[in-house]
């Protein structure tokens, strides 16, 4: 039976590779951070093997904004949660699952961004498809951004509510989606904070106003904002004026937090109350690992105590901006620390891509599905933890890789 099957699949894997739509990974060998060792040579291949060796490059393609994945701190601290809770909790939560250091990270969220509690997941992956099915039902109605993160996506069709979707940031059509969901028993906009491939806000002060003039909730998915948005790095909430407006917000540790693993909920008490007795990914996958949580924990401490880190990547956010514009290049524009260069064209994205990988600049292009047809880009990503020679070394590699493949 299965030579039938990988006929059929080798002849779609071949028309990706053919559309230049192949995604390739690589291994980078010792710790996250704004200079990697990566392995060069056969994605399939592993570092070490025949053939393979190692390049290193700067490192503008992580989501480790403040770049806090491999500080010191945070690194001891996790160290610690090993000695002191254990390598892994062997069980979920409400059977012999949780520490009470889980029960101070959820306090500690929750204090952070204003909300009654927080609850953990697995990842926010899980805490977006925890959260939909749990709360709405057919009587009900979720309105979604376009653009929204796949998770929101994959976790509406979880649920039997009525599903509307509103195009990027179009709050004429949103409204519109409301008028007609009036009916409903409880309605929701959801939207990300930040969408992740362009970088852009979502206009939550125009948003809350509409919830409130329609009786809808409001859940934000804040996974690239939380820790460094905001005067605080309270995320989009902070950043447009809107905290207590926001019923639902959910994000990850795996970004900005430290850059492990793990996601939340935070939202009003009774929301989570429901969420521990029926979300599923919670109440069936073993939560974070003791050293996670200990490190995170940390993380939150370092930045509740200074704000350096997010002024310094504001400043770098800037500078890459103003260099790549005075280059020429096509930047969506905006001024969070996600700067997508527009090149349009899959293949020559991937070219450019390989072009900068050769000078010592680690990027990545994102071609369909992740982004529409025809709007590739290198989506480069900075960091607190890049220096201003690191930025200006990445755009010159930029100018090189530009001429390399239009010579």
């Amino acid at each position: 039976m299965y030579g039938d099957v990988k006929s059929q699949l080798r002849a779609e894997l071949d028309e990706i590779e053919a559309a230049g739509l192949t995604k390739r990974e690589r291994g980078i060998v010792g710790p996250q951070g704004s200079l990697v060792e990566v392995a060069s040579g056969s994605a399939s291949s592993t570092a070490g093997s025949g053939g393979i060796g190692l390049q290193q490059v700067l490192n503008f393609c992580a989501n480790n904004y403040l770049g806090l994945a491999d500080d010191p701190r945070i690194v001891a601290a996790a160290h610690r949660g090993l000695d002191e809770w254990g390598y892994g909790m062997a069980s979920v939560r409400f059977i012999c699952g949780t520490q009470t250091q889980h029960l101070e990270l959820e306090r500690a969220v929750s204090a952070f961004l204003g909300y009654d509690d927080t609850i953990l997941f697995s990842s926010c992956f899980d805490a977006n498809g925890g959260v939909f099915e749990t709360l709405f039902g057919p009587e009900d109605a979720i309105i979604s951004d376009a653009l929204n993160h796949a998770s929101i996506i994959d976790g509406i069709r979880l649920s039997k509510a009525r599903r509307y979707r509103y195009a990027n940031r179009d709050l004429a059509e949103l409204e519109q989606r409301l008028v007609e969901a009036s009916d409903a028993r409880r309605k929701v906009i959801v939207t990300d904070g930040v969408f992740s491939m362009d970088g852009y806000i979502a206009p939550l002060r125009e948003i809350c106003d509409l919830a409130d003039r329609y009786g809808a909730l409001v859940f934000v998915d804040d996974s690239h904002a939380v820790g460094f948005v905001g005067e605080h790095g309270r995320g989009t909430p902070e950043l447009c004026g809107v905290e207590g407006r926001v019923d639902i917000t959910t994000g990850t540790f795996g970004k900005a937090l430290g850059g492990a693993s793990g996601g939340y909920v935070a939202a009003r008490r009774e929301i989570v109350d429901l969420l521990r007795q029926r979300a599923r990914p919670y109440l069936f996958s073993n939560t974070l690992a003791p050293a996670i949580v200990a490190g995170t924990l940390e993380a939150l401490s370092l930045l509740s105590s200074s704000g350096e880190l997010r002024t310094r990547l504001r400043s770098n956010a800037g500078l890459f901006r103003e260099l790549m514009t005075e280059a020429g290049f096509e930047l969506l524009p905006g001024e969070h620390a996600i700067v997508p260069v527009m090149f349009g064209d899959a293949a020559l994205t991937a070219r450019i891509a390989d072009e900068l990988q050769r000078r010592g600049v680690y990027v990545t292009a994102f071609s369909f599905p992740v982004v529409p047809r025809g709007e590739a880009r290198i989506r480069v990503q900075l960091s607190a933890a890049h220096s201003e020679d690191e930025i200006r070394a990445c755009v010159a590699a930029f100018v090189e890789a530009r001429e390399a493949v239009a010579g």
